[in-house]
């Protein structure tokens, strides 16, 4: 009986086709994602070349918001088709020692890194501009930081809010969540 149960549930997951693999290292793996040098200068840039905005994504082994987000957010429909045409997603190992080098030249371990950017919970959604300020750090230079799982209708906003770049009309996200959530 376990056996079926088992075999039922992993083929509803399949039929769904919306689930994210746990890679290697524990994180959830969306095909929307960018397997990149995990240079952040060169993301922007190639994110500006593609018409998209980069988003980090700071993620952790057994993190059960990021899963959330990965079996519940992320998988909507809408939600997942945003990301794809307006995102270049670049993931973040919390704990990881993968170098990555940061906007203002300085190379460190994914988990160095994070503790430089006084990153404490995962999920965290970094978001970037076209541009960024010379020699700031990513968490400078953000133009918005998405710490923690929220649902569908609050994620959505957040990207809309960025790819619209609704944060330079010096609205803030509160407001524009609130309006939207009116309509």
């Amino acid at each position: 009986m376990k056996l079926l149960t088992t075999t039922l549930a992993a083929l509803a997951l399949a039929g769904a086709g919306f689930a994210a693999e746990l890679g290697d290292d524990g994180l959830h793996k969306s095909d929307w994602m960018e397997d990149t040098f995990k240079d952040l200068a060169e993301d922007l840039e190639e994110a500006a070349a593609q018409n998209k905005r980069l988003m980090v994504i700071v993620e952790q082994r057994g993190c059960i918001y990021c899963a959330k987000m990965h079996e519940e957010v992320f998988p909507d429909p809408k939600i997942d088709a945003y990301l794809r045409e307006n995102f270049f997603v670049v993931q973040l190992n919390m704990f990881g020692d993968v170098e990555v080098t940061d906007f203002d030249g300085e190379t460190l371990s994914e988990k160095d890194m994070i503790r430089k950017w006084g990153i404490l919970f995962t999920p965290t959604l970094m978001f970037f501009g076209t541009e960024t300020p010379d020699n700031l750090p990513a968490s400078q230079a953000a133009v918005a930081t998405m710490p923690g799982a929220f649902g569908k209708g609050t994620t959505y906003n957040m990207l809309t809010w960025v790819a619209e770049s609704a944060y330079e009309t010096h609205e803030s996200f509160q407001k524009y969540h609130a309006e939207r959530l009116a309509n």
